[in-house]
């Protein structure tokens, strides 16, 4: 497919992040399964999305073996438009159903409406389960949990997985495919069996309003109106945000691919289809390197940077001064150490030896640098990058130059949802206080209106902010690519390093 027809295709994630997860945010918040509202979600869009993944995987002998009932021949031209047809529409599946099981957050991933279902529950998931001033430590490990697949991803990719599990298939996405299902599988499996929500129940009756379409987007613009100040800064950032990062995460192998076959096609102005094809094959390469040393990059920092930021919440001080490790499960107060630290290590024998340890690992932390001030500096280091690709003219300058943006990535995968996770959980347990009894004055006024205290619902707003600018940087890439874009083996392409 053409680099303008290929942006239409990759909208259907930003289009299901659009539509998709704030509607299932908001029936999450309104479920009252006992076992959960998370969960039903999360299980059903990686259900989905296992499906959805298994489907794309075979489609070709899917689509060769129905049509071949009718007589079609299975090397017609027919057959190939058909296949590729199906395919797009079960990227769009994929795409919604992974919106559903996920709060925003993964954007970055290319597929999704199975993709959307899952990443809905799973952000959720994880403002339900944690108290405020473990918000940014758990963020912290999605983002470290998510880079090391990323990593363990672009490494499958310089390893022939058909010759080690010719079981699972006998081409490279087949077997991808299939350890992806497995993995997605294994753990929603392993997370809705050992953490415990709370019964929804507990909660009182969910919002009687109507279900309609119409109603829903009431509600949705309803709840924009009504965002806390601090998330609506952060989606308000996050929405300019996003114009740049979609197309870097989408064309940045391109960009690099094209800067590997110029020299190339300026050589041999005349080169077959099919050596035209082994170039591109050996570009595509070079730039699946660059996104492994983006990913290790974008690894290291999600582990390291939390040693240095100061972060925004503590936990609040033991009941029992004789037990350290005590782990309370109420919002905290701005502090001095981040959890995120303490967690890499177990705890030590005594409240002495503890207290050393604190102070050694608050050393580490730069007093000045919170993680707001470190996400505006991520800003800053991605448009410099950004700027950059202009001046940019080698394979091996732009890998370094992607490895460097790795660690504005780092950053972009957590703060924003570390900052929204810990507004919601706090004003969450005050709204719960207030509930059973135990509330404040501060508790009255945040829960007059508990619908904009509901992590589904902000989440999705987020993931909104997220993925609508993503539609308008790939019709803007789309346009120029139409414009700019020169025929496939001729050197000289710089649409892509425009859309950059």
């Amino acid at each position: 497919m053409s680099k303008s027809l290929l942006a239409f295709v990759w909208i259907a994630g930003p289009l299901s992040g659009t539509l998709v997860q704030p509607y299932v945010g908001i029936r999450s918040d309104n479920c009252r399964i006992p076992w959960g509202k998370r969960k039903p979600f999360m299980i059903a869009g990686a259900a989905a999305t296992i499906f959805s993944l298994m489907t794309l995987a075979w489609t070709k002998e899917i689509v060769r073996g129905i049509l071949g009932l009718f007589g079609a021949d299975p090397q017609s031209n027919g057959v190939r438009v058909s296949a590729i047809v199906f395919a797009i529409l079960l990227v769009y599946i994929l795409d919604f159903a992974i919106n559903t099981g996920k709060s925003p957050k993964s954007n970055s991933a290319r597929p999704g409406l199975t993709v959307a279902t899952v990443q809905a529950g799973i952000r959720a998931f994880i403002v339900d389960n944690a108290p405020t001033h473990q918000q940014e430590q758990a963020n912290a490990w999605a983002g470290r949990i998510s880079g090391l697949g990323n990593v363990l991803g672009y490494l499958s990719g310089y390893v022939n997985l058909p010759k080690l599990m010719p079981f699972f298939g006998n081409a490279q996405f087949k077997v991808l495919c299939v350890i992806a299902s497995l993995a997605l599988g294994s753990t929603v499996l392993i997370s809705g069996l050992s953490i415990r929500e709370r019964d929804p129940r507990l909660e009182g009756p969910p919002n009687q309003e109507k279900t309609g379409v119409l109603a829903f987007f009431r509600q949705v613009f309803k709840s924009m109106k009504r965002l806390p100040p601090q998330i609506r800064k952060v989606c308000e950032v996050q929405f300019f945000n996003w114009i740049g990062w979609f197309p870097f995460l989408f064309y940045i192998t391109t960009y690099i691919g094209q800067l590997y076959v110029n020299p190339v096609f300026e050589k041999n102005p005349n080169m077959s289809r099919g050596e035209i094809n082994a170039t591109w094959e050996a570009a595509t390469r070079v730039g699946t390197f660059a996104l492994l040393i983006f990913a290790i990059t974008s690894l290291a920092s999600n582990i390291l940077l939390p040693f240095i930021i100061v972060p925004t919440y503590r936990a609040p001080p033991s009941p029992y001064p004789n037990t350290h490790n005590f782990r309370p499960s109420t919002p905290g107060t701005p502090g001095t150490l981040s959890a995120s630290m303490t967690s890499f290590f177990p705890p030590t024998p005594s409240p002495e030896s503890h207290s050393r340890f604190t102070r050694l690992l608050s050393a580490c932390q730069i007093s000045w640098l919170t993680l707001r001030r470190a996400w505006i500096l991520a800003h800053l280091l991605f448009a410099l990058c950004m700027f950059l690709t202009f001046f940019i003219r080698t394979p091996a300058a732009a890998t370094v130059l992607v490895g460097v943006i790795g660690v504005a990535w780092a950053l972009s995968v957590w703060a924003p949802f570390a900052l929204i996770s810990a507004e919601i959980s706090k004003r969450d347990a005050i709204r719960r206080a207030r509930y059973v009894g135990r509330g404040s004055g501060e508790a009255d006024m945040l829960a007059d209106d508990q619908s904009t205290d509901q992590a589904g619902v902000i989440l999705g707003l987020h993931n909104v902010a997220i993925a609508a600018p993503q539609i308008i940087a790939t019709l803007v890439s789309s346009a120029i690519f139409k414009l700019a874009q020169k025929p496939r083996g001729v050197a000289g392409d710089d649409s892509v390093g425009w859309v950059l």
